[in-house]
């Protein structure tokens, strides 16, 4: 499966124009690595306050990078960490891989964004949320979603 991805990324990056610049408005390399819960979630105590966070491929939510066979595992960490606006239990699946970038993170040279669509009860339309597994960032809670 990772030699697919490698592949896929590679043909991506091969028929699309990659910037040389990094699009990505939240990136920063200071952001200290989260702490985690005994339940293994990120412990988050901060809300965004730009609407933007998380819900444009710009100002994704930079998880960071751990290896190769953790790839999906701090998304899972973050979206646990989160309820609905009224508490509650969030279910989520990874859509697609998009929207390539440069980094230094990656052999290659460039990243890709994973877009994950969020659902609960009672929410009609699901909330798809931008994450960046190369770069590092502040970890806050996007506007509509509450800290468990």
């Amino acid at each position: 499966m990772k030699k697919y991805t490698a592949l896929l990324l590679l043909f991506v990056l091969s028929i699309s124009c990659v910037s040389t610049k990094s699009t990505i408005k939240n990136i920063d390399e200071n952001a200290p690595i989260p702490k985690l819960t005994a339940n293994n979630t990120f412990v988050l105590t901060e809300y965004a306050k730009d609407k933007k966070y998380g819900y444009d491929q710009d100002y994704p939510i930079n998880v960071f990078f751990r290896n190769v066979k953790d790839e999906s595992i701090n998304q899972q960490r973050f979206l646990n960490a989160l309820t609905g606006p009224k508490g509650e239990k969030l279910t989520y699946s990874k859509l697609e891989s998009c929207c390539p970038f440069p980094t230094k993170r990656n052999d290659i040279g460039a990243g890709l964004l994973d877009v994950y669509e969020i659902t609960w009860e009672g929410n009609k339309t699901p909330v798809k949320l931008y994450f960046n597994i190369f770069e590092k960032g502040a970890l806050l809670c996007p506007i509509g979603f509450k800290i468990k």
